[in-house]
């Protein structure tokens, strides 16, 4: 099974942005409708929202909608408040040694993957992983600031923006963890959601969000997909949020864990998974540094890719996500 990760660097919004549009526009259309053009909100109430939460985003959204053709259904869809509902996996840790990483696994159905990673300088420098067109899985921008997401493990929906565009907000505004957490507990999202956050300090939260509940902030440096309880018990059975969770914990815990021990984890059971069919498959690892502001990307078949602001290379990378071994360097540590 191939999986094609595609590094761009576009540092204004133009005609590479605009033909990825014009690229997953159609399938982003019919999952926009798929519950009906009247169960996603207006453009004016979707902007409104926009203006409200997060207005300094407003001006990129102008940008991005124009190049998407200014109809109304992109405009509302570009806007990510209240979308359709969508679940995806993950484990994610933040490796807390002498340089602080962010490491995650990005589960979910690789038909479903944008595949892109985007350098952009919409507000500032940022490298993100893209979903919905603009908005963030994981990403760092040039402050060292580091975010990353998980499902939250819980069934409800709400009024509120999808947790991609919230990172994309956060990255483009916020330069320390405290700032990114003010902004989690003031921007409403529309389904449960965990977010771990890491700055060029080495400071770490962990954030449990939910529409029907105040945001949860915590000093865990671990998350998969469960908040402080589990209340979706057949999906925390299907996707073992409970083991890998348990899993990190103890090898956080661990004296002997190394930096490049630790990242291996990532690429082997319990954390790997390969359940594509079920939209549970691990479509790629990633490491994040605050210090060295690098993205590096891990597979188990050999292949890595190492993206930084001061080393961005446009390219493709293509992986087969079926193989089972991994050999990589990392950087070390000093």
């Amino acid at each position: 099974m191939l999986l094609t990760l595609n590094s761009i660097r576009e540092d204004r919004p133009g005609p590479q942005w605009q033909a990825l549009f014009e690229t997953y526009w159609p399938a982003y259309k019919a999952w926009f409708l798929s519950e009906g053009h009247l169960a996603r909100p207006g453009y004016v109430t979707s902007r409104k929202k926009l203006r409200q939460y997060m207005p300094e985003l407003l001006p990129i959204y102008e940008q991005l909608v124009e190049l998407a053709g200014g109809g109304d259904l992109a405009a509302r869809f570009l806007s990510l408040y209240c979308p359709p509902p969508y679940l995806s996996g993950c484990s994610q840790a933040v490796w807390s040694g002498p340089e602080p990483l962010l490491v995650r696994n990005y589960d979910y159905s690789p038909r479903l993957f944008e595949g892109n990673l985007l350098y952009s300088a919409w507000h500032r420098p940022v490298i993100a992983v893209l979903d919905c067109l603009w908005g963030v899985l994981d990403g760092l921008n040039d402050a060292g600031l580091v975010v990353s997401l998980t499902f939250g493990g819980r069934k409800v929906i709400g009024d509120g923006f999808g947790i991609p565009l919230v990172l994309r907000y956060i990255l483009e505004f916020c330069d320390e963890t405290e700032a990114a957490t003010e902004v989690l507990q003031r921007v409403p999202v529309h389904m449960p959601y965990n977010v771990t956050i890491l700055d060029h300090k080495g400071t770490y939260v962990t954030v449990y969000l939910a529409p029907d509940r105040p945001a949860v902030i915590t000093s865990s440096p671990v998350c998969t997909n469960h908040q402080q309880q589990i209340d979706w018990a057949d999906y925390a059975r299907l996707t073992s949020t409970v083991e890998r969770k348990e899993f990190l914990e103890t090898r956080l815990a661990d004296p002997a864990e190394t930096e490049s021990s630790f990242i291996r984890r990532f690429l082997r059971a319990p954390l790997y998974n390969t359940q594509y069919e079920k939209a549970f498959g691990t479509l790629y690892t990633a490491t994040y540094s605050p210090r060295w502001l690098e993205a590096q990307f891990y597979w188990p078949n050999h292949k890595t890719l190492h993206q930084s602001f001061a080393d961005f290379k446009a390219q493709k990378t293509v992986v087969n996500l079926k193989l089972s071994r991994a050999s990589f360097k990392t950087r070390s540590v000093s």
